[in-house]
């Protein structure tokens, strides 16, 4: 009997045991589907916003998450059009949730204005809300695309497009059709009313050259959106060192490599060839971007179908710019 029930007495340990083993093993496996769920938050996403907005799209990229700390950097989630980092970002109950903080002073960077995001992952898009001021936007974020075309010698010219050739602007439209009238045409230039609204192109493009020729007023900036997604910046910053918010520049992305501004009111010329997200520019005959990734969206972008054709555009309300000539080549391959 001593011997049956010590035998009776192991199994039953053994069953506990084992039954503890299941348990750990079971939130094991919950502890990973929810490190693999959190995961799943990363990588870079393009905003559509789905409230009434400015006709803009957005850009957010996330790192680390089910990882450790959750780090990123957003565009159009915060007034103003810069790559902003996002702070105190997290992941719990299969939310994201991060603010993005931006400085009202130069002179005083601690008095900031800040915007909060919540979003949730769905069918393979992030749905989020982000706050600022009592007001709230809505968007629903899309995967960016694998693009793999890239400027390696594969391409040729197609039949040139003239968007602007100082006489008319039949090739345009506003983003806002019911603002015409803001852009006029003068003595073969196109010139833009104080606050005026985007110009975008009829046409849309893929692969191309474009050769602009423009003047910048003093004091003033402007800016091409190319395929409305990365803006050029235009501005008045002749002698000064290149930033991201410089002429040339991939605006707050990458500044150019030097900087290659005439002076304002002078007419300079702009050389940009993109493929892919594979970006070229020369500024005056100077190189500014030697086949350069793009990594994301700017603060001009109103397309968000990031692998597919979309339009030139042309910033207007931040300054008065003259336009002169506007020429966009396809690129076909060989």
């Amino acid at each position: 009997m001593g011997s049956a029930a010590f035998q009776g007495r192991n199994t039953t340990r053994n069953g506990e045991f084992a039954n503890t083993m299941l348990r750990i093993c079971f939130l094991a496996l919950i502890a990973s589907l929810a490190v693999a769920a959190d995961a799943d938050f990363n990588g870079r996403w393009l905003l559509e916003p789905t409230s009434d907005g400015p006709g803009r799209v957005g850009w957010l990229e996330i790192e680390g998450a089910g990882r450790g700390a959750v780090t990123g950097s957003a565009v159009g989630l915060q007034q103003g059009g810069q790559v902003d980092p996002i702070a105190g970002a997290e992941v719990s109950g299969g939310e994201l949730r991060f603010r993005v903080d931006r400085p009202r002073s130069k002179k005083d960077p601690t008095l900031t204005l800040s915007s909060t995001t919540v979003a949730k992952l769905s069918g393979g898009e992030l749905h989020g809300t982000t706050t600022q001021k009592g007001k709230e936007m809505h968007w629903v974020g899309h995967r960016a695309p694998e693009i793999d075309d890239a400027d390696d010698g594969s391409w040729r010219a197609g039949k040139p497009v003239i968007l602007f050739d100082g006489r008319s602007l039949d090739s345009w439209s506003t983003l806002h059709p019911e603002r015409n009238g803001e852009w006029i045409v003068v003595d073969g230039k196109l010139i833009n009313n104080k606050g005026a609204d985007e110009l975008v192109s009829k046409q849309k493009f893929w692969n191309f050259r474009l050769h602009v020729e423009y003047a910048v007023m003093p004091h003033s900036n402007s800016g091409i959106g190319l395929r409305g997604r990365y803006e050029i910046q235009i501005y008045d910053d002749y002698g000064e060192e290149p930033s991201k918010s410089g002429n040339g520049a991939l605006y707050s992305r990458k500044a150019a490599d030097v900087n290659a501004s005439m002076a304002a009111n002078q007419r300079q010329t702009l050389d940009v060839t993109l493929i892919g997200r594979e970006l070229t520019a020369v500024l005056n005959g100077q190189t500014i971007h030697d086949h350069v990734d793009v990594h994301g969206l700017t603060a001009m972008a109103t397309d968000w179908h990031e692998d597919q054709p979309g339009p030139i555009t042309l910033q207007g309300d931040h300054g008065s710019v003259e336009f002169y000539k506007i020429v966009v080549t396809p690129l076909e391959r060989k």
